[in-house]
């Protein structure tokens, strides 16, 4: 995937994992908030940065 010059890619996971990392970076974990992101909340995590 790429959007607005970040590219991504999804690896499997395990359990229900959802960890978004940036250069080796955990920036979002769905096991640490207990919840899924909200819409465009990764994307302004990562742009942000």
């Amino acid at each position: 995937m790429n959007a607005n010059g970040i590219s991504a890619t999804d690896l499997p996971g395990a359990n229900g994992q959802f960890d978004v990392f940036r250069d080796g970076e955990l920036v979002f974990s769905k096991r640490e908030s207990g919840r899924f992101p909200d819409d465009g909340e990764i994307l302004a995590i990562l742009q942000a940065q």
